[in-house]
């Protein structure tokens, strides 16, 4: 190392110690936050976290370095770019919760729910639907912001524990969201390891099978234990009952997200198809919950109040008041405004990220995990860890994806590896890690959409945790992984 400034003496590049020194920082301001503010850490202390990391991250560059202080401000400029297509999205959804509720979608989905799934299933259907909706649509996000609403409504009603809830809700999502050719993700991790969309998902039944099916037994094992006797007929009576007081319930205010499901599914880009339905939302509101609308109106039922209590709606959240506290609590939320937290938050790591990649010192990390490699099984536990460590760091799941596959394509083709190992490689920790991690652009969205902390969560994330371990545990017996042959490397 040299004795003036810690470099690596071969590359040039910031040493290990000092790259790894904003990343310790950012650790343990995260831990200190979730000791002191426990599920408030996301409220602010830890954007703070990550900005003062970044900023030190940055300093380091500066001063240690003699980096040009433009160059890791036009990266950073950079990574938060790539940020606000999710910024605007989150925006999008708080509105259209906001008018899904209004316009007594939301409150049907949840009236229907309580009358048809039984407690003790509600968690392995939650999972399966969510399932479903995902591979339909090719995306998860989509699916958790429209039937995951729902869905964690009616599991807060029947009494089970709402990190179990978003755990199945997510697991379902983020497991049809991985194995539809319609998926974003799915067709960057092929095109990334060049190889086919569909040849890539069938490689990937061998790792996402056995990790979605051990995930509903776990969720049947949990709805086994908290669907006995936790559940009050009464009360589930007396949700029914205000809901159907206080909202025009019927089949037809299903129509708004089988619309929104409809354009996904045909490939309408997931912001213009969200919009859509949060207009949708409004215009239901006005056609079939005239009386509600005119009982919140300040003024009484007119034109300017209606558009009123729409827009307040729209960017404010919904709230309503009635003697059913459960009630409140279900369905005063939504808004535009209810995510500015969120957004700050997905600000600030793409803050963190952009000095660490500006710096060099997220590439130095990265190369460091690739010369530990000495064989198949290293090689495809690598990949599993930078993909993680990139989810933590670059904050953002396509980066997760995009890094690592450029990263190591060569070296699977090294040990002349398919490259549908690479893909299902990434896709097995890139995709699906995101959402753990609090201050990614996942696990910030699906922890702002559902109304549970990522840490809440995390544990019931069956899938998301069992897909990277089945994929380490089969590469280190050597099982499915695919050589190629003479033809295929030429």
């Amino acid at each position: 190392m040299n004795e003036e400034t810690p470099v690596d003496d071969q590359t040039g590049e910031p040493h290990l110690l000092v790259s790894l020194f904003p990343v310790a920082l950012l650790l343990f301001l995260l831990i200190v936050n979730v000791i002191v503010y426990k599920d408030d850490a996301t409220g602010g202390s830890n954007q703070l976290a990550l900005l003062i990391s970044g900023v030190v991250a940055a300093a380091l560059g500066i001063f240690v370095y003699k980096i040009e202080y433009k160059k890791i401000e036009r990266q950073i400029i950079k990574s938060i770019s790539v940020a606000l297509q999710a910024s605007i999205i989150l925006l999008v959804v708080g509105a259209l919760i906001g008018t899904w509720i209004i316009s007594g979608v939301v409150p049907t989905m949840i009236y229907y729910g309580l009358l048809l799934i039984s407690p003790a299933v509600f968690l392995p259907v939650a999972c399966v639907v969510c399932s479903i909706v995902a591979l339909a649509t090719g995306s998860s996000w989509s699916t958790t912001g429209t039937v995951g609403i729902a869905l964690i409504g009616i599991g807060q009603t029947l009494g089970i524990p709402l990190g179990m809830v978003a755990g199945a809700i997510i697991s379902g999502a983020y497991f049809g969201d991985k194995m539809s050719p319609l998926s974003d993700t799915t067709n960057l991790a092929a095109a990334m390891a060049e190889t086919d969309v569909f040849t890539h998902i069938r490689h990937m039944m061998y790792t996402t099978g056995p990790a979605i099916i051990l995930a509903v037994i776990g969720f049947s094992a949990l709805g086994f234990f908290y669907g006995q006797g936790t559940v009050n007929q009464d009360d589930i009576n007396a949700v029914l009952t205000v809901i159907d007081s206080n909202f025009s319930i019927g089949i037809h205010l299903f129509l708004v997200p089988l619309a929104v499901l409809f354009m996904v599914y045909y490939r309408i880009p997931a912001l213009p198809a969200l919009l859509i339905g949060a207009v949708l939302g409004a215009i239901f509101a006005l056609i079939f919950q005239t009386e509600l609308i005119a009982s919140m109106a300040a003024d009484g039922p007119s034109i300017r109040s209606y558009y009123q209590t729409i827009i307040t709606t729209a960017y404010g959240g919904f709230v309503i008041e009635t003697d059913n506290e459960l009630i409140n609590t279900l369905f005063n939320r939504g808004g535009m405004a209810s995510m500015l937290s969120t957004v700050w938050l997905i600000l600030m790591a793409m803050i963190f990220s952009g000095a660490m990649e500006g710096t060099g010192m997220l590439q130095r990390i990265a190369k460091s995990i690739l010369k530990a490699v000495r064989g198949v099984g290293s090689l495809v536990g690598a990949t599993l860890v930078s993909c993680l460590f990139m989810n933590m760091t670059a904050g953002d799941q396509y980066l997760a994806i995009l890094v690592p596959g450029r990263m190591f394509k060569e070296a699977y083709r090294k040990y002349r590896l398919h490259p549908k190992n690479l893909s299902r490689t990434i896709e097995d920790s890139g995709t699906v890690t995101s959402v753990l991690v609090p201050w990614n652009s996942g696990g910030a969205y699906n922890s702002g959409v559902l109304g549970v902390a990522t840490l809440t969560y995390l544990p019931f994330c069956f899938f998301n945790i069992l897909s990277p371990i089945v994929s380490a545990f089969l590469a280190g017996f050597d099982l499915t992984i695919e050589r190629l042959d003479d033809e295929e490397e030429d």
